[in-house]
């Protein structure tokens, strides 16, 4: 297992260093420029149309609410990346990789932008009262082969179970609350399975009561904290720009960084917590009743927006101000030791919102497996899919979360 791990990582740090991170820059930037800044000319109008849908109770014969789509894209988006594993990019980067987290959720948002754009465009009606879309459907147009559509359907298959965070949320639990691991994983095995089968309409609804309650308080508390330290403020703000252009040397318990490392970290990060490139957010979108494509993509704009202007920025800036980042604490501690300096039963109250954040995205995913094995297989693919998913989550339960990752 750790021969297997090793191999992977080097795969990815190669993978990400010489291609995932050209071509993400590149065809973002690229796509910016086509739509003339649409992520800054259009956030003011996409704010308004998602409090204008956000009480719009109006449902069309196919399809789900625009809103259930949106919430069940912000579950998958929004997990414990944004509060654990976002700030490995300034444990290992420094200061300075928060600035290419924001560089990264403007410039490569713009790709996911496109992606929902696509799959609502070449969606095609299902027999479900819905529809069908995602990079499956959209690639169709561009290759002659069939075999394009298919690996990434099977990509999204084997992606669309979240081990990593579903282990996560089982550890927290089981050391923090004291609970037994195995009620805990049958139980949340249990309610994966549950929100699946409810297709994108119960993992929206889901999704939509759990998410504002943890935006609320996450950024409450990191608010406080933040306003305790405002004094501070201005210099860690003028250390996330110094650092972002300059190599950052040994604090304490940071070995130092290359701007090299500065720059993969934050954009590597940025693109897990955003989700960018994935194509998952395709397929759920491609759901919703919106008949104007523009209009169901721009709302991803307001989705990137938050995750990473805010959601991140909030975990990030927690453990900068309080100096907690250069300390030798593991990476699932240091939200939490930040806040526990102002806020007492944090070890309590951490595994709440892991929950809250696992298994909103552990559902988006899911989902997103299962119309994927749909595809592959219109009479057996959410049968296997199933039985696949639940040996996998209950195998990596019992591995060690990082190796999972």
């Amino acid at each position: 297992m750790e021969q297997l791990g090793l191999f992977l990582d080097t795969f990815e740090n190669a993978l990400w260093g010489y291609l995932g991170f050209p071509i993400l820059m590149v065809l973002g930037l690229i796509l910016t420029f086509q739509s003339r800044f649409i992520q800054f000319r259009k956030l003011p109008t996409v704010i308004k149309q998602f409090f204008s849908l956000l009480f719009s109770r109006d449902q069309a014969k196919r399809g789900v609410h625009p809103m259930q789509a949106f919430f069940a894209g912000v579950g998958g988006c929004v997990g414990v990346g944004n509060v654990v594993g976002i700030c490995t990019a300034v444990q290992m980067g420094g200061p300075g990789a928060l600035f290419w987290i924001w560089v990264t959720a403007i410039v490569g948002g713009m790709v996911k932008y496109a992606e929902v754009y696509l799959g609502m465009r070449y969606r095609q009606a299902n027999g479900k009262g819905s529809y069908n879309g995602g990079p499956m459907y959209f690639l169709q147009r561009v290759f002659t082969s069939s075999w394009p559509p298919l690996i990434v359907c099977v990509l999204l298959c084997v992606y669309g179970v979240e081990i990593y965070q579903f282990s996560i949320v089982k550890d927290s639990l089981v050391h923090n609350w004291g609970f037994n691991q195995y009620a805990v994983i049958f139980s949340l095995l249990g309610l994966v399975l549950f929100a699946g089968a409810g297709g994108v309409r119960r993992v929206g609804n889901i999704a939509s009561m759990i998410m504002p309650l943890f935006v609320l308080i996450y950024l409450s508390m990191g608010g406080w904290l933040l306003l305790q330290n405002i004094d501070k403020f201005p210099a860690v703000i003028a250390s996330v720009f110094a650092s972002a252009f300059s190599s950052h040397a040994a604090v304490g318990g940071f070995a130092g960084s290359t701007l090299l490392m500065t720059i993969s970290q934050g954009v590597r990060r940025g693109c897990y917590s955003g989700d960018l490139g994935i194509g998952y957010a395709s397929v759920i979108h491609a759901e919703s009743s919106a008949q104007i494509p523009e209009r169901q993509a721009s709302l991803v704009i307001f989705e990137i927006f938050m995750d990473a202007f805010l959601i991140c920025s909030a975990s990030v800036l927690t453990i900068l101000v309080t100096d907690v980042w250069h300390q030798p604490i593991t990476t699932d501690m240091l939200v939490q030791s930040a806040l526990a300096t102002y806020f007492p039963y944090m070890n309590f109250f951490m595994p709440f919102l892991l929950f809250l954040l696992g298994y909103t995205t552990v559902n988006s995913y899911f989902c997103v497996g299962i119309k994927c094995a749909e595809y592959l297989s219109p009479k057996r693919g959410r049968l296997l899919y199933y039985v696949y998913a639940a040996l996998a989550l209950l195998l990596f339960s019992f591995v060690e979360s990082s190796k999972a990752q």
